[in-house]
């Protein structure tokens, strides 16, 4: 079971969001590569001090598990893991057993909830999506008449380019004594984490292919196939419950139309991502106390609100779930080198995959300023306060 972000790793979760926080304020490429790499190193050390706090119950453990005849790692996850103990040198490149690369995209989309909200694609090697557009419609006229409405449909071919996605892991060499139930958690949290915290980042800021990156939800294509920040589309305060509704009311109309001008269908497949300061602020206007003691929050037209610290305060990003592109190919590949850190007594794993991701156009998102200080106290289904509503 990987360990939950936020119940315990906190100096990770510092260093995390002093990153996002860099991120967020557009500091230079050496100050967030610093803050990334002190990230990890935390992280790392967190984890070491979690397994050898643990280490002493590993020997109860195996015993119970042994008893139910369950086993935590497979036996081809047992047998590569394993081999830390047995291999010398560079090996070859080899694919980390399916079982931890099903586990590892799992947990993306557990942990990290705007990731559960794009629609990642599996799509091995392949780099070309097809595309079509029907037109035409059915026609009436006489029962014994001519047959009409013909119905065409244009296709197109358009390339994506994947990007590669990487990272490693130090695996301190002491580590090996703890068994390989361990190592494949220390390695695994490790991955999963640096691949959520890329893919989050970019899905939402990404720069584009000239930046080998994706395209993110915050960005416009241009003409040239550069991209550009998003001018605001308006400001939103959630002030009141009518306030509310003409507000989302625009959002949604304005996410409803193509670029070329099409109508699509949306409902259900709004999503709204804010930093999560902002969003206890927004839960906060609209969360009630029913007739039976219990508080619901309720938003209007199904809209869904999902957090990212990726987004800066006081700006709110509005896209539709099923326009955005997203795609992984290539599986997660994974290199092991015994000797590059033998001083430091250290084993290092190297990992990568490959993701392309891109709105379908410019309409298929939207960002927004919020404003969330001139809000009233809401008022329950009921019509009361809040307040009233606990009084009662």
């Amino acid at each position: 079971m990987a360990v939950k972000p936020g119940e315990k790793l906190k100096n990770y979760q510092d260093h995390k969001a002093h990153f996002a926080k860099l991120v967020q304020n557009g500091a230079s490429d050496e100050e967030q590569s610093k803050a990334f790499g002190d990230m990890f190193d935390a992280l790392s050390n967190d984890l070491q001090n979690e397994i050898e706090a643990k280490v002493n119950n590993r020997v109860v453990d195996n015993g119970i598990l042994a008893k139910r005849s369950q086993d935590p790692l497979t036996s081809e996850e047992r047998k590569f893991f394993n081999e830390i103990n047995l291999e010398t040198g560079y090996k070859e490149e080899r694919l980390l057993p399916e079982t931890v690369i099903e586990r590892v995209f799992d947990d993306l989309t557990t942990e990290h909830p705007l990731l559960s909200k794009i629609n990642i694609q599996n799509a091995g090697i392949v780099t070309r999506i097809i595309k079509a557009e029907s037109t035409g419609q059915a026609k009436w006229g006489k029962i014994f008449g001519e047959i009409k409405g013909q119905l065409d449909a244009a296709f197109s071919e358009e390339e994506f380019k994947q990007s590669k996605l990487t990272c490693f892991v130090v695996i301190p060499d002491d580590l090996k004594m703890f068994g390989p139930q361990w190592i494949e958690r220390f390695v695994r949290t490790q991955i999963e984490e640096a691949i959520a915290v890329a893919l989050e980042q970019a899905f939402l800021n990404g720069e584009g292919a000239a930046q080998d990156q994706p395209v993110g939800l915050t960005k416009d294509i241009q003409t040239n196939g550069g991209v550009v920040d998003k001018a605001a589309s308006g400001t939103l305060t959630f002030a009141d419950a009518d306030t509310t509704i003409a507000e989302l009311k625009d959002v949604l109309k304005g996410l409803s139309v193509r670029e070329d001008g099409k109508e699509v269908k949306i409902d259900g497949k709004v999503v709204l991502v804010v930093n999560p300061r902002d969003s206890w602020d927004i839960q906060a206007r609209y969360t009630y106390l029913t007739a039976n003691g219990g508080f619901v929050t309720v938003l209007p037209y199904n809209v869904q609100i999902v957090t990212s610290e990726f987004v800066g305060s006081n700006k709110l990003v509005a896209f539709v779930s099923d326009r955005y592109d997203a795609v992984r190919g290539g599986g997660l590949t994974v290199k092991k080198f015994n000797e590059t850190l033998a001083l430091e007594d250290a084993i290092l794993y190297t990992a990568k995959t490959f993701a392309y991701g891109q709105p379908e156009d410019n309409n298929a998102s939207r960002v927004y300023d919020l404003e969330l200080s001139t809000a009233n106290r809401p008022q329950t289904p009921s019509g009361g306060t809040t307040d009233g509503a606990a009084e009662a």
